[in-house]
This record gives structure tokens, sequence and C-alpha cells, in this order.
């Protein structure tokens, strides 16, 4: 195999890749072997055939689409680890060559990884941010747990109230004729759910239990039933039974219930640090966010469509597995959705740009600062992992070549250039 690199415009190359006379030999008895079963020849019985008497009758073009297949995989591996380039996308090939006795030449053409120059990476600006919890805040993540320990209990010594759950017959009908779709019996409610129509379940609200009451609509203008859409109903309603939550006292016996503290004072203590804790992740966020997004605004690079949709058909593929793991095809998902392939990889670009100019950014700074992660580092994180995943820190290791420990030493260099344009931002 021998290769020739041609650089083009916007960080494009086409590498030109020749297979020998030999191999393409080689490739061609292969694919008469797998083929020859397929073939027939009057007075030969099939797979008796002999490769001469086939090339004879078919032309030699006959095993030609079978040994490129075969040819091509290798032939560009080899010449993706023998390019000095790095490549950044799938490669398109173009056959220039394929004749018995003769080399193989094709070409592919790939995307390279282009060059970035920094702008302003320190000093940059990020918003200012608090981590201080009010008493509020603490009040509502208390009062959401006691929601969750609410008991409920039958009502019937009053009307209907918000968020009580009711359970009721309807009957609907627009000018006097029911529609379908339109009636319930028995039907579980929560009031303020906003799960019926906007304007239905306020007015249940002073509904006493087994009078009949109307509830007047109109249904909205984009309402899926297009024959309903913008029309005004009338629902004959008749609430059966009403259930409100009885929320738990806020003393220290809940807290000693919902919580590992004796005592209202240490758990409110305990949710206030939570908050806190929550505050801080949340705004180390959104600092490197900033910084990230100010150092690539200030940065200029060009980078290669092919290079964009090879990152846009891998976020497409991560999301295929995540949806497959809840028990949802791809197809299935689009059929629901009415989302397409080609509609779901326009709509990922923006993602798959601003992931390319993240990691470009970042691995240039990287560089710019001569950031570097020793043997040593990468000892304690595959410590780390090894405690997280309950293993021996050897058996880990022994599942790491040297492509992922790079990839790990990369990894960790540019999360230490984040660390960087935070450590060297200022609050405005």
């Amino acid at each position: 195999m021998s290769l020739q690199v041609e650089k083009l415009e916007h960080n494009m190359a086409k590498l030109t890749i020749e297979v020998s006379a030999e191999e393409v030999e080689k490739a061609l008895q292969a694919a008469y072997l797998k083929q020859r079963t397929n073939l027939s020849v009057p007075g030969f019985r099939k797979g008796k055939v002999p490769r001469q008497m086939i090339e004879k009758m078919y032309g030699p073009e006959v095993f030609y689409d079978e040994a490129a297949n075969s040819m091509i995989p290798t032939a560009y591996s080899a010449a993706y680890d023998e390019c000095e380039e790095e490549i950044s996308s799938q490669p398109k090939i173009d056959i220039v060559e394929l004749e018995k006795g003769k080399p193989f030449i094709f070409t592919a053409e790939v995307a390279l990884k282009p060059e970035v120059t920094l702008g302003e990476y320190k000093g940059l600006k990020v918003d200012k941010t608090s981590n201080r919890v009010t008493q509020k805040e603490v009040d509502e993540e208390i009062s959401k747990e006691a929601e969750k320990n609410a008991r409920t209990i039958e009502v019937t010594d009053r009307a209907v109230a918000d968020k009580d759950e009711v359970t009721l017959d309807f009957e609907g009908s627009v000018d006097g004729v029911p529609f379908e779709g339109g009636k319930g019996e028995d039907y579980p409610l929560t009031i303020g759910s906003g799960a019926f129509i906007p304007g239905f379940e306020e007015q249940l609200i002073g509904a006493e239990i087994d009078k009949e009451l109307e509830v007047k609509v109109t249904f909205p203008e984009e309402y899926q039933a297009e024959e309903l859409a913008g029309k005004e109903a009338v629902f004959k309603c008749t609430v059966h039974s009403i259930k409100a939550k009885e929320l738990p006292e806020i003393d220290d016996e809940f807290a000693s219930e919902v919580s590992e503290f004796d005592t209202l004072e240490d758990y409110r203590a305990d949710i206030k640090k939570q908050i806190k804790e929550r505050k801080d992740t949340e705004n180390k966020n959104k600092k490197e966010d900033q910084a990230v997004n100010a150092a690539i605004e200030n940065a200029s690079m060009d980078i290669p469509e092919p290079m964009i949709d090879t990152q846009a058909r891998q976020l497409a593929d991560d999301f295929a597995q995540r949806i497959q793991q809840q028990g949802l095809t791809l197809e299935q998902y689009f059929q629901f959705t009415g989302l397409t392939a080609e509609k779901m990889m326009e709509e990922l670009r923006p993602q798959a740009v601003k992931r390319i100019q993240t990691r470009l950014v970042l691995e240039a700074v990287a560089k710019a600062e001569n950031i570097e992660v020793s043997d040593e580092r990468i000892d304690e994180e595959l410590a780390k992992m090894a405690e997280a995943y309950k293993m021996e820190v050897e058996k880990l290791k022994e599942f790491m070549g040297e492509n992922e420990k790079q990839q790990m030493k990369d990894d960790i260099a540019v999360q230490e250039a984040v660390t960087l344009l935070v450590d060297n931002a200022v609050e405005a």
C-alpha cells in the first residue's frame, strides 16, 4: 500500500491510496471463491466453474465490486495509521482504477482537524454569582418533603377546593349535541393539575358532592380534534367523591421521620447546606459555560463540513442508545414525533458545531499553557474509578491500552483548561 496526501481548502484532504497488483489478484481470487456457487455456466456444476471461464463469459469485472469492498477497509485503515495529518471525519471513497493485473487506486476525501487561533482567554467576564440561601428557600424544600409525606383523607363536610382529588361524571356537548370523547364516569382528577381544558377545573371549585353543575369552556384554537377547535362546550358534571392531602405537622417528629436528624433545627441546617452545595455546583457550571463561550467567541477556526456531519451522527447514535435503554427504537421515536432522520441531523448540527468548537479551543488553551497530565495523575483517576466501580485498580488497567490512556490524559488536560479559564475570569 502506498499513500499520497493532497491538502484541499477548508481543512480537507484527499488521500490517494494504491494497493499492489499482487494484493488485487488475491482479492479477486477471494471474490471468486466466495461467489462461484452463485454463478452458473452451461456444462459445469455450480461451484465447479473455473474462474477463467467465468471471467470469459461475464468479464473480469464480475468480481471487481466484491474485491474492492474487501480491499478498501484494510487499505484505508493502513493509510489512516500512516497519514501524519489528524483525520476527523469518515472518508468519502472514490475508485480511480481497478483492473485485473494492475494496482488498485482509490481516493478518500477526509476532513482534517483544524488549527485554532486563540484570542483572549484570560480575564474573560462572567456573571457574579451568590450561594446565599434564604429562609424562604429552606421552607420551600421542607414543604416539598411534607407534600411527599402527606396522607390522603376522604372529605365529606365541604365543597371542592383547589388541589383536591375528585372523582366525577361528566358529559360534554356543543350546541346541545354530545361529542365523541366528551363523556367520562368516575373519572379521577386533581384540581389545578391542568389535565383538562383551560377553565374546566377552576369551575369545579365549590362543587358539592352528588350535585350536578354545568361547566362552560371554549376549546383552544389549536385543539387536537379539529372539529372542536375554537368551539364553546357545556359539560354537565357531578362530583362523587373528594379527597384532600393532610400535611404532617412540621416539628421535631416530622424531622426525625424524613431525615437522619432528631430535631427540626438540625434538619433545617442540613437542608440549608444541601441548597448551598447545589448553588455552588450550579454557579460553577454557569461560570464554566460563560468562560468557555467567551473563549470560543474570541477564537477563530475553519471547521470542515464533514467533521460537523460526523459529530452530528455521533450525537444521533448516542440519542438512539439512550432511547433504546427505555425500550424504544429510533424508528418508533420518529413515528411518534413525526421527525425524520434528515430533520434530526439538521437539528443536531448547532450542537455538533458547539461541541467541536469547545473541544478545539480547550485543547488549544491546554497547549498554549503547556498543561500536561502525568502518569501519577492518571493513576489517581484510575484509583477513583476503581473505587466507584468496586474493582481492583490493576484489573481496570488491564482494560486500558495506550490509546485509552492518552485519551484520558487529553480529557483531563481539557478540564484543567476549563479551570484555568474560570480561575482567570473576572466577575462583572
